[in-house]
């Protein structure tokens, strides 16, 4: 009952009429759903996580999965989770929650306001007892979605705390696509990667991305556009990043995927992770009052 007076209590406060509203969404968990002319979206409290954008009547451009476990304490399988203040595995503690501990954290709804053709909105967290026993430093963490013609994610890390600090961040984007061995990721020939299914060897991009097997590699050096081509959706989605040197590219494929209770043998066909991420030697250091913000902007074509 306090779930959905809460929810009431958000849509009263923030919601647009027959733009945006606050309501109870997978799991019963609280979400801002956008029904504008222009666009259709989804951003739930858990995790600050975008989980749908449809342009104009379009095919929904972000994947998630059918089998997500809508809880608390769970990441959501898809849609664009936010990883924070590591990637990955913590590199010093294997217990710590992989990608960080923001993913599975109930943000605060800070606003819903109209910006042109779109909706923005921004959602907020900040350090805590909890997260202080995985990582000691003072942060506050925005993430601002602005869902329209184009989806725009600016992800801002403010130091609150009293000594510098650095870390990794990631927006994790599952792209929807109609056949993950026929789709292909343009931008980045050329381009030397970290491949982490091949014991982390530094290698050299050659072609555009083209899946075939298990990938996950992190590309260095990556702050200009990239495509990913999408022949069996006959469209183009378009990625513009700013303050972003890492680009991953992920898929589990089948035989991991089917491993993954929240994923499934064949749902691997069904995406590609194309991330914006500052990780590795790529990561950020911020002194005591000072603020780094990450985004990216998305538009099909």
């Amino acid at each position: 009952m306090r779930s959905e007076v809460s929810t009431a209590d958000l849509n009263d406060r923030f919601g647009i009429a027959g733009l945006a509203s606050v309501v109870a969404g997978s799991g019963g968990l609280p979400k801002v759903l956008i029904t504008s002319a222009v666009t259709k979206g989804e951003m739930y409290l858990h995790g600050g996580h975008v989980t749908s954008w449809l342009p104009n009547g379009l095919a929904d451009v972000l994947y998630c999965s059918p089998k997500t476990v809508w809880k608390d304490g769970r990441a959501i399988r898809g849609g664009v989770p936010v990883c924070f203040p590591w990637f990955g595995d913590k590199a010093d503690n294997p217990e710590a929650p992989a990608h960080g501990f923001v993913r599975t954290k109930s943000w605060e709804l800070i606003a819903i306001e109209k910006q042109d053709d779109g909706i923005a909105v921004t959602m907020e967290t900040a350090s805590d007892d909890d997260t202080r026993k995985w990582w000691p430093h003072d942060f506050a963490l925005v993430c601002r979605s602005t869902f329209g013609s184009e989806l725009t994610l600016s992800l801002t890390v403010t130091n609150t705390g009293g000594g510098s600090f650095s870390f990794e961040e990631a927006l994790h984007a599952y792209f929807h696509v109609g056949d993950a061995e026929k789709a292909s990721i343009e931008g980045l020939d050329g381009i030397r990667y970290i491949d982490k299914v091949d014991h982390f060897m530094e290698k050299l991009q050659t072609s555009d991305v083209r899946l075939s097997g298990e990938t996950d590699r992190v590309y260095l050096g990556t702050a200009h556009d990239l495509e990913i081509v999408d022949p069996v959706l006959n469209r183009r989605i378009l990625i513009r990043k700013q303050n972003s040197d890492n680009t991953v590219v992920w898929n589990p494929w089948a035989e991991k995927a089917a491993a993954m209770s929240d994923l499934g043998a064949d749902e691997w066909k069904r995406f590609v992770c194309v991330e914006t991420a500052n990780v590795g030697k790529g990561a950020v250091e911020v002194a005591p009052g000072h603020s780094h913000t990450m985004s990216v902007r998305i538009r099909v074509q």
